[in-house]
């Protein structure tokens, strides 16, 4: 069997089989390309924080187990997981978000700190809490979360103050990638979506939306719109199969002609992604070999997506890298950013 990816004069390249022709993509140099990006990240950040223990009764209270807590970790999780995907390849991640006045913003920034990440980009508002995922977890087994959120769409006031600090950010930083990174917590609103799209039309920005319920039609003339295959159908109100490739491609075309996309791109788990150019569409097969995790792969696509479109590479060839990416980190147990050594060094 072919490799996906192989190795020549010390170099390494991807296969990619491409409709009417067959190339390669020179791996390395595509994410040297990367170093020099920066990537604005729009969205709800949020603290995954983990208590891990040991559960060896029952409750006498209630049918519960006791869990005996050993150690804790928090780490970045929503949006922040994006710009820890952006960062690991290279590129610049800017985070553009509200946070709380909390104990959670506090860690939550300490930690963007400590990985040499910008800050200009978050507003803190006593308005808001940070939003923190608390998963109880004994051996292998998540017996529990405990979520803190306030998913309310943020007032004017705090719209406007974060429209202006990407406003700056755009006009100051030489941004190449605009990501709308949603988790329907309040960040985005539909005034916000018009605006920056608007922006980085206006700056031919690349800008790109990983989309969730609230806000899945409003988004207009957007570069590159992702949403899963939950999402596609709940947000369109259609049934489909996953594997009617045909049908999803007819309902990508639909988003395409109604909200002036120029690329759709539905990921489909187990059966890889489909990416839709005009009348044309391809799907790419899944190319995990071992899944141990899913959870954060749609991080990962849309990140590398971004830094594809950032320096040129067509709809296909952005597509192929970033469901390599996915595959990657399908493999490793939890959520984890795609490492550049991994692309570099796969291999059937």
């Amino acid at each position: 069997m072919r490799r996906p990816v192989f190795i020549l004069n010390g170099k390494s390249y991807l296969y990619v089989v491409k409709i009417n022709r067959v190339g390669i993509l020179d791996i390395n140099n595509i994410l040297k390309k990367f170093e020099d990006l920066k990537v604005l990240i729009v969205g709800d950040v949020m603290v995954d924080a983990y208590v891990w223990g040991k559960v060896s009764r029952i409750s006498p209270e209630a049918p519960v187990p006791v869990v005996m807590r050993g150690h804790t970790e928090n780490r970045l999780g929503g949006a922040a997981n994006v710009a820890l995907n952006i960062k690991s390849l290279g590129a610049m991640p800017i985070m553009c978000s509200v946070i709380g006045e909390d104990e959670n913003s506090r860690i939550f920034r300490q930690m963007i700190r400590d990985l040499g990440m910008p800050e200009e980009g978050l507003i803190e508002s006593p308005e808001r809490m940070t939003t923190c995922k608390t998963r109880i977890i004994a051996g292998h087994q998540q017996l529990l979360r405990v979520d803190q959120e306030d998913d309310n769409y943020i007032g004017e006031e705090l719209e406007n103050a974060l429209w202006q600090r990407i406003q700056a950010l755009v006009n100051q930083s030489n941004i190449s990638a605009i990501i709308f990174q949603d988790y329907d917590k309040g960040v985005i609103t539909p005034g916000l979506i018009d605006k920056v799209i608007s922006l980085g039309n206006t700056w031919n920005i690349p800008t790109l939306v990983d989309p969730k319920k609230r806000n899945f039609n409003h988004y207009r003339n957007a570069t590159l719109f992702k949403p899963n295959f939950k999402e596609l159908t709940e947000g369109m109100h259609i049934e489909l199969v996953k594997t009617d490739f045909d049908g999803v491609h007819e309902a990508a075309k639909i988003l395409q002609r109604q909200s002036g996309f120029r690329m759709v791109m539905i990921t489909l788990s187990e059966h890889g992604m489909l990416i839709s150019m005009d009348n044309e569409y391809k799907v790419v097969p899944t190319l995990a070999r071992d899944v141990a995790d899913v959870s954060g792969a749609g991080d990962t696509v849309i990140a590398v997506a971004s830094l594809c479109l950032a320096t040129g590479l067509d709809s296909y060839d952005t597509a192929r890298l970033a469901n390599l990416a996915a595959g990657l980190v399908c493999e490793k147990v939890g959520v984890v950013p795609v490492e550049k050594e991994w692309l570099v060094n796969y291999s059937d």
